[in-house]
């Protein structure tokens, strides 16, 4: 593949466009295909916004072509596909379907879940897929309910269910980590598979949205059964526990086989395991004490609190493309969005996060007396506002978490969030930028109409944050208001409380992925730790099956030829 880099194109540009580029770089007339790897949209300059893209073209003859170039931004380059390293033939598959034991148990639905899941199918591994909340459709109608009525289903929320939580976000899929290995490039690819539009794979920000996001695992969903797997919907891990184990072949296993308890509408069961991936998602934290009380390692970890800030989409359009952007661009524009990181004084970074445009906050509280939100876009990101979490980094030295006592992060966000359950009466509270700086409740808006997803009512965040983090804040919308002109208006509206920015633990793993002490078992995904949204939970679900396939694949063969050996003794 000849790769080249660099190229510059309108807004409007089409397939012409490209091969007339292609054709006259390489000095070709006619080439085998291309594709496109990556788009970017440059707005540094508001007089000239355009795209920059790479392709990759196919086409004989490369080498000789080659010769003839003389561009540094050309190059011959071999196209990385990534490869599962374990497939299981014919003779080693019949003998897993003679050991129940030997099919892998994923617990949670979300990406590194349904990822992992995907790829153990595809393997021929048949796993089996546990998920506490509901399927897609019945999950979101239970969502819709609760933000019209405030009803609460502890099982069936924004947080718990099919998906996990990104079905209900904006469906970001970027990452600023380098893709070593392919992984990120994989899940993208296995996206577009599924429903994805096609542009997903290149573009430099990509992001799906919530609408689309549910057709997509509901495709999952349908390919995991028709390749042999299961997902079993309102089941929920209640215990795990480990013992040897005679395996159907009449042998003591030399690794642990674990029964995992499960609790489901028609009563408590057991499942016997050789492997266990824990997928559980951020917000599982009766599942993390369990686990914890069953001597899993844990780890404190830092994460961040704040706020979600709304701001009218046009406004911000116009600060990153130029005020007469219409004018110059027409509707070739995307919405808008954007980036921001200050440092305050006290040496606290206060950043964006999960923007959102043309977006909406949702309540996403998986608990009783307890409020939480975050963020949601649909694919069109056509929403009056465009909102964004601002918040602020948290340590374990702010809550006292250690080693002895890992899980204080836990508690540190359930006390924030009830009381923004209480200052809110129940909703989510809202205040606007000025009365945050005045402390004082809100009582009217300004020119932006909060775009909310639940309950909301006005309040004073003063009470629900610590000092440190109010202030934080307030220092940091200054600063953020020189960067993005309006950002700091008196009428923007804040509410309360983004506290699930990530996993506030670390369940403990070695370089075998393994839980440390506890082999079989292979923490993955943002609940444990590992992970910053959906691509990078999705790919370190990949790289959890393999873990497992390689594991259980060393056991299943070594088993496998004691028993024809014994045939002959």
């Amino acid at each position: 593949m000849i790769k080249i880099n660099n190229i510059k194109l309108n807004l409007n540009y089409n397939e012409s466009d490209i091969l007339s580029v292609i054709y006259k770089n390489l000095r070709v007339k006619s080439i085998n295909s291309y594709k496109i790897l990556k788009e970017s949209l440059d707005s540094r300059h508001h007089e000239d916004i355009h795209y920059q893209l790479s392709v990759g073209v196919f086409v004989d003859n490369e080498s000789k072509i080659m010769k003839s170039v003389n561009n540094k931004n050309i190059m011959l380059t071999k196209e990385v596909k990534y490869t599962f390293p374990h497939i299981l033939n014919t003779e080693i598959r019949e003998a897993l379907d003679e050991m129940p034991e030997f099919r892998p148990v994923i617990i949670g639905a979300g990406p590194a879940g349904y990822h992992a899941a995907i790829k153990l199918c595809q393997a021929g591994f048949r796993p089996i897929v546990i998920e506490r909340g509901k399927a897609v459709e019945d999950r979101a109608r239970d969502v819709d309910q609760f933000w019209e009525n405030g009803k609460l289903k502890l099982d069936s929320n924004v947080c718990f269910g099919e998906g996990g939580a990104g079905t209900f976000s904006d469906g970001k899929l970027n990452t600023g980590n380098k893709d070593k290995g392919g992984y990120f490039k994989e899940v993208l690819e296995t996206f577009v598979r599924y429903g994805a539009d096609e542009s997903v794979a290149y573009k430099a920000k990509p992001h799906i949205g919530t609408d689309v996001l549910r057709s997509i695992m509901t495709n999952m969903r349908h390919d995991i059964e028709r390749l042999g797997g299961e997902v079993r919907f309102e089941n929920k891990l209640i215990d795990l526990e480990y013992e040897t184990y005679i395996n159907t072949f009449g042998y003591e296993s030399e690794l642990p086989i674990y029964k995992l308890k499960l609790e489901s509408p028609g009563g408590t069961y057991d499942i016997l395991t050789h492997s266990v991936i824990l997928a559980i998602g951020h917000s599982a934290r009766d599942t993390y004490e369990m686990l914890y009380n069953r001597s899993l390692n844990f780890s404190p970890k830092p994460f961040a609190v704040g706020v979600r800030v709304e701001h009218k989409s046009e406004m911000i359009n116009k600060a990153m493309y130029g005020e007469d952007y219409k004018e110059r661009s027409g509707d070739a524009l995307p919405t808008a969005d954007y980036k921001l990181v200050y440092h305050t004084e006290k040496d606290r970074s206060v950043f964006s996060f999960c923007m959102c445009p043309g977006g909406y906050v949702v309540n996403s509280s998986t608990e009783e007396g307890e409020t939480v939100i975050n963020g949601m876009s649909y694919s069109g990101r056509a929403g009056e506002n465009s909102n964004s979490a601002i918040v602020v980094s948290i340590t374990p030295e702010d809550y006292n978490g250690s080693v002895d006592k890992p899980l204080e992060g836990i508690y540190y966000q359930k006390a924030l969030e009830k009381k923004a359950f209480n200052e809110a009466e129940g909703g989510i509270p809202v205040q606007l930028y000025k009365d945050l700086k005045e402390d004082r409740s809100t009582t009217e808006l300004g020119e932006i109409m909060p775009e909310i997803k639940g309950k909301w009512t006005f309040a004073n965040l003063r009470n629900v944050f610590p000092e440190y983090i109010t202030d934080s804040i307030l220092e940091s919308m200054e600063y953020f208001g020189t960067r993005i002109n309006g950002y700091d208006r008196d009428d923007t509206v804040m509410s309360a409380v983004e506290s699930r920015t990530s996993s506030p633990v670390r369940i403990d793993r070695g370089e075998d992925m393994m839980a440390l002490n506890f082999p079989g078992i292979v923490p993955t995904g943002e609940g444990a730790g590992y992970a910053g949204g959906i691509t990078s939970a999705a790919a370190d679900g990949i790289k959890a099956a393999e873990a497992v396939a390689t594991y259980i694949t060393d056991d299943l063969i070594r088993c496998y030829i004691d028993y024809e050996s014994s045939k002959y003794l």
